[in-house]
């Protein structure tokens, strides 16, 4: 019974070392992607600093920062919560392993002063020829080998307790360094963070006191959107069109042989839903574009949001409407198409570039490339390039079903 709890007590500690590894392991990789996007971020802050006049750009650097550093702190807290876990754990343990060793160490000595009692062979030859007869005669000689052995065994288990809670010891030790290191990276963080909210209030503020300027800016943006907006509904418009027109075609053919087999011509499908959806092969593509809602990749490989979908409050009296998701990444990153489709439109806007792709009745659409790599009714795969972001590092991402726009945050797979 003593082997086997210090077999279990050995196996919960080793497991909870594997366990504890692969969530820190997890943490500590989120907590340096974030480290690089904020990098990422500060790089921009620095070049848009040496501009005397704030922008929006500016501000939505500074809130994206912003977001970034609070998550970053979230993740140490709970890497700190995990450490705790841990210390408390491995403290229990390092206890419980030296109450057995202490235990074992007891057992040992009684052994050994036993053996010492009987250690002549004269003694051990006596023992054995005491026997009544010869079958007790062997088994005591039995007896005395596995004596022997199960000494051996205790001494192997007591080597084994002793280097269990040396490493144990250890482990504590530099999970309490661990802690330490994280604490202090944690009142960096928020010492950070305090100043990224003094520097946004002041940029707000200087948004504001030009509010003229900026609504004069949004105003001229505004309607480049309805520009880019107007291109997409009508090739929507278009691909609906195409579709019915298909449609239609095969519904005559099928109507004609219906009649002449005698039998009641199908009905036409009229929504443009269905419509788009009248092939089997774009009825399979939108279900599977719908199946992977979620888990759908960014349009780029690694990126921070800076602008969401929705109205942006911009100080007391300006608001910005964006349709879609912008990303800041790095200037010539490849910008990838977030699912298998086909290229229905490639449209250029006051100097700014769009691809739509279209996925059965979903389509997507990618701007602000410094060059294009797909041409018009290329089909494209999943993560295939189409094309690199511009010299500002910025891509921005809408996605469409028929003429209604969606959410990019319901449908890409989680910052």
């Amino acid at each position: 019974m003593k082997k086997l709890r210090i077999i279990f007590i050995l196996f919960l500690v080793f497991s909870g070392i594997q366990s504890f590894a692969q969530t820190r392991s997890e943490l500590e990789k989120k907590r340096a992607e974030l480290n690089r996007d904020i990098e990422m971020i500060n790089n921009t802050l620095s070049k848009t600093s040496s501009d005397k006049k704030v922008t929006l750009k500016q501000l939505n650097a500074l809130r994206a920062q912003i977001r970034l550093r609070q998550s970053k702190i979230n993740t140490i807290n709970s890497e700190i919560r995990l450490l705790d876990g841990q210390i408390n754990e491995n403290v229990n343990q390092v206890r419980s392993l030296q109450s057995q060793l202490k235990q074992l160490k007891d057992d040992y000595a009684a052994m050994i002063r036993f053996a010492q009692k009987n250690q002549g062979s004269y003694s051990k030859l006596m023992y054995i020829f005491a026997a009544k007869d010869f079958n007790q005669a062997y088994k005591r000689m039995k007896y005395l080998q596995q004596f022997g052995e199960y000494r051996q065994k205790q001494a192997r288990y007591i080597e084994g307790t002793q280097t269990s809670l040396k490493n144990k010891i250890t482990q504590l030790s530099k999970n309490k360094q661990d802690k330490d290191h994280l604490l202090v990276d944690q009142e960096k963080e928020k010492t950070t963070l305090g100043t990224a909210q003094n520097k946004q209030i002041k940029v707000v503020s200087s948004l504001t006191s030009q509010e003229r300027r900026l609504k004069k800016d949004l105003a001229q943006k505004q309607r480049d959107a309805q520009k880019l907006n107007a291109a997409i509904r009508q090739a929507i418009q278009r691909e609906i069109e195409l579709a019915r027109k298909q449609a239609e075609e095969e519904a005559r053919a099928a109507a004609a042989k219906a009649r002449a087999e005698g039998r009641e011509a199908p009905a036409v499908k009229s929504n443009s839903g269905s419509i788009l959806n009248s092939t089997p092969e774009a009825a399979k593509l939108s279900a599977d574009f719908v199946s992977n809602r979620g888990k759908l990749p960014w349009p780029v490989a690694r990126g921070v949001v800076t602008e969401y979908k929705g109205i942006q409050k911009i100080g007391s009296g300006v608001t910005k409407d964006s349709p879609g998701w912008t990303i800041k990444t790095n200037p010539n990153e490849p910008i990838r198409a977030i699912f298998e489709g086909e290229v229905r439109r490639i449209v250029s806007i006051a100097g700014s570039t769009s691809v739509l792709i279209r996925h059965g009745e979903y389509f997507t659409l990618y701007s602000n490339f410094s060059n294009i790599n797909v041409s018009l009714g290329q089909k494209v795969s999943t993560k295939q390039t189409i094309g690199t972001v511009d010299s500002e590092g910025e891509v921005q991402i809408q996605i469409w079903k028929n003429f209604d726009v969606l959410d990019p945050k319901t449908w890409l797979a989680p910052e």
